[in-house]
């Protein structure tokens, strides 16, 4: 029930607990933005209630919620007037009411147009081959086993899936001859064409699996800047070579790249994998006849870039020198010359962790604190950072306030699926940070191609005349702020 409350100077909260209604976090956030562009409404939260959004409900000001979980909607903002408030309402519910999406069944001469309300309903009529799976957890477990009940690989962007039920999905794709690409699968690339978050990347040779979502992107980033290209990426999901799930996807994942003629080399990017897990399949890659290069994300490992290089000497390219990057008169002569500590906000988990190894790897008297906001603790009911930028524009403050920060350390991701102009937003937060703390030096890693739809060059002048030194390396913007917080 919707619980209007008067507070003062003529200001109405409108708080509003839906029971059981659930809705996808870019649906959600799509919501709270057409309910935020109302005239006079403020404080607008439009989320399942999650800890992490009930928390959010109180440092807006909001009294606290009874009895309220994960599978309930919550609706709060403020307004000034009665007319605003149920304007907010109409726009929320537009926001939430499907438009009717359709399909047209292959093999039609018209245009036979139904909307299908399950996944086998859906692929009983279409023969697709592939599915892109995004409901909550165990929801998302059932839609893929419908998935390959029905011949069709599963594509599960959904996280907070149980392990036990990873494998089981795996060894039943494995019976059936398909693949499961997740959970947590943010990137998929088939035939050139990206599906969930994918950069705008060329053709070319090389074809990757990928246990990293932004290891695969920034990989995929600095191929396409040295001028070769992408054929296919296989997202296996981030647990796959742990050891209770094996390896089971990336193995038949590089099968089956081994037997695409037109993939000439294959790259598997990874966080680093169980010892035991890792030697079965650089011994599985070594029998498959097609060259196969690895990129794990950890110390004693290459970097990305380095890993990217020597990528592009196999295939007979070389590396840019330098990588691309950008600054301009707004960094001149900063240093960080007060705080000691390197505060790192990412949306990719990959680039967090290289981050974390380049800046253990530096000399310097330096402490460094990096978080991973597209974790699952922090996506619960909320869209992926890389969509909405809200709980980093608010971290970006908290570390301008914060004396002991002496560089801030941000990843941007672009591409389809990603947010349409991320760096105007957190380009304006770092001005504002900046004013806070002149003497804070930023540095943003920004991951993207030439082809993306937000425009690398665009988004790269927009924040370096905010402030930030910019880079397409994600390990040499984690170089230069480790230099930038030992004072050289």
């Amino acid at each position: 029930m919707p619980v209007p409350v008067p507070v003062g100077g003529g200001t109405v909260e409108h708080v509003e607990v839906r029971r059981g209604e659930y809705h996808d976090s870019v649906t959600l956030m799509l919501a709270g933005r057409a309910v935020g562009g109302v005239g006079g409404v403020e404080r607008v939260l439009v989320a399942m209630a999650t800890e992490l959004n009930v928390a959010l409900l109180g440092e807006l000001g909001y009294p606290a919620l009874e009895d309220a979980g994960p599978a309930d909607l919550v609706v709060a903002f403020a307004c000034g007037s009665a007319d605003a408030e149920a304007a907010a309402l109409d726009a929320l519910a537009g926001s939430l009411t499907p438009a009717g999406s359709s399909i047209t069944a292959p093999g039609h001469a018209r245009a036979d147009r139904f909307s299908p309300r399950t996944t086998a309903a859906a692929l009983g009529r279409t023969g697709a081959t592939v599915t892109l799976i995004s409901t909550p957890g165990l929801a998302s477990v059932v839609e893929a086993m419908e998935s390959l009940e029905y011949g069709a690989s599963p594509i599960i962007f959904s996280d907070n899936v149980p392990i036990d039920c990873e494998v089981r999905l795996k060894d039943e794709a494995l019976r059936r001859g398909l693949l499961v690409m997740g959970p947590d699968c943010g990137t998929v690339v088939l035939h050139g064409t990206g599906l969930a978050f994918a950069n705008v990347t060329r053709p070319g040779p090389i074809s990757l699996v990928a246990a990293s979502g932004t290891g695969a992107q920034e990989l995929m980033a600095l191929l396409d800047a040295a001028g070769t290209g992408i054929r296919h990426c296989l997202g296996v999901g981030g647990r796959d070579l742990s050891e209770q799930v094996a390896g089971r996807s990336t193995l038949a994942a590089l099968t089956t790249l081994a037997a695409d003629e037109e993939t000439e080399l294959i790259v598997v990017v990874s966080k680093p994998p169980h010892p035991a897990v890792a030697a079965r399949i650089e011994a599985h890659a070594a029998n498959l006849g097609k060259p196969v290069h690895f990129a794990f994300v950890s110390d004693g490992h290459p970097t990305l870039t380095e890993a990217a290089e020597r990528i592009l000497t196999a295939v007979g390219r070389k590396a840019p020198a330098p990588w691309p990057q950008w600054a301009s008169a707004a960094t001149a002569g900063v240093t960080a010359s007060t705080g000691t500590t390197v505060r790192g906000l990412f949306s990719g988990g990959t680039l967090r962790s290289e981050a974390a190894v380049v800046l253990a790897r530096a000399r310097g008297r330096f402490a460094f604190d990096l978080t991973d906001f597209g974790d699952d603790a922090y996506t619960r009911g909320r869209p992926h950072p890389m969509i909405d930028n809200t709980l980093r524009l608010r971290a970006v403050a908290e570390a301008a306030a914060d004396d002991g920060v002496g560089v801030l350390l941000l990843d941007v991701v672009l591409g389809r699926g990603a947010h349409a102009d991320p760096a105007t937003e957190i380009a304006a937060a770092i001005t504002a940070a900046r004013k806070v703390r002149p003497d804070m030096a930023v540095v943003v890693s920004l991951c993207g191609t030439a082809g993306d739809p937000q425009g690398l060059a665009r988004q790269a002048e927009t924040l370096a005349e905010a402030g930030a030194w910019v880079f397409l390396s994600n390990a040499e913007a984690a170089e230069t702020a480790a230099r930038l917080a030992a004072g050289h």
